[in-house]
């Protein structure tokens, strides 16, 4: 089968692709700078599918690695690129160490990507483009509003680079997925979300603060417009999101893409409020939640959730895990890992 790169492929839903990968036959190479990430995902992720990917470890901001490993896998027919820095709060204080990391190295690879005689490029993108979208569900067609954050930034700026350089590099074809929140864990509790410092995400401070990590859970804000006053938001199974890169690169390399550069957006097409996720996780993990309401915090928005009739329909690929499901898968990883 194809030789796919994974950029960040030892991060959260990096790993998750590339099980899904070799699941389908697919030779997976890794990169990885392991600055979020841990060398012991490589064994977790040969433990469930059998097979172990290659594995280099690469900063992609050196261009002349960059240029290196390219030429020794010139054989290489797609690339799914998740390396980038993703903290929202960390890009307002460090934003050029945002600009640099998450736009020089798409740059990097997209110049490698065009010396190629095919080249199909799936890129990580966000539902952080849309900001706070006029009308709910998002569609793809919402317009791209200013970004919040030097990171949203980087996913709309990264976008139009990959754009603009489709329009000019007939043999490159790419499709950006547009994800919405991605949570939960493998069913064999061996991958799974594992932050380094306190956790930016929602779901792993509640598994952190149940297993007594962390010793309270704040709720921003409980007086948003919403039914029970706490922000709105789009939570997908890890496994789902994964299960699309895969669908996704296939339409591209069986040539079944409409255009040289698409968009899909990539959710459940149902929202959930803060209070409903962690009533889920109560519920599946049989224990209260020790969480306070506090002030909102700065930059979030009210509510976000997809319309995914174009993944549905254009890419054939629903997600088929509930907000349970993934809080169940959240909840087995954190007790695993606690475990060692």
């Amino acid at each position: 089968m194809a030789k796919i790169l994974v950029t960040g492929g030892l991060g959260f839903i990096g790993s998750h692709t590339v099980v899904e990968l070799q699941n389908k036959g697919f030779e997976v190479v890794i990169i990885d700078d392991l600055s979020n990430s841990s060398i012991d995902v490589l064994n977790r992720i040969t433990s469930i599918t059998g097979i172990a990917p290659s594995f280099e470890k690469l900063d992609l901001k050196d261009k002349p690695k960059v240029q290196a490993f390219f030429k020794a896998h010139q054989d290489i027919q797609g690339v799914i690129h998740f390396a980038a820095s993703k903290a929202v709060g960390e890009s307002v204080d460090k934003p050029l160490q945002y600009y640099e990391n998450n736009i020089n190295t798409l740059i990097y690879i997209l110049q490698e990507l065009q010396k190629l005689k095919t080249a199909n490029f799936i890129f990580s993108s966000s539902c952080t483009v849309y900001g706070q979208a006029d009308e709910l569900p998002i569609t793809e067609n919402a317009p791209v509003k200013k970004a919040e954050s030097p990171y949203g930034n980087t996913k709309q700026i990264g976008e139009e680079i990959i754009q603009d350089t489709c329009k000019v590099t007939s043999h490159l074809k790419a499709i950006a997925l547009r994800y919405f929140n991605p949570i939960g864990a493998h069913s064999s509790a061996k991958i799974g979300e594992l932050p380094i410092g306190v956790p930016q995400n929602l779901v792993p401070f509640i598994t952190q603060t149940a297993i007594g990590i962390r010793e309270q859970l704040s709720v921003f804000g409980d007086d948003y417009p919403t039914h029970d006053g706490t922000c709105i938001r789009d939570y997908i199974h890890v496994v789902d999101l994964a299960k699309a890169h895969v669908i996704a690169l296939q339409r591209l390399i069986e040539d079944k893409n409409t255009s040289n550069f698409e968009t899909f957006n990539v959710g459940t097409g149902t929202g959930s409020t803060v209070l409903e996720v962690i009533q889920s996780f109560e519920k599946v993990s049989g224990q209260k939640l020790n969480y306070k309401i506090a002030n909102r915090r700065a930059g979030d928005i009210i509510s976000a959730y997809a319309n995914t009739t174009k993944a549905n329909n254009e890419l054939g690929w629903k997600a088929e895990l509930t907000l349970d499901d993934a809080m169940a898968s959240a909840w087995k990883w954190e007790q695993e890992i606690r475990s060692k």
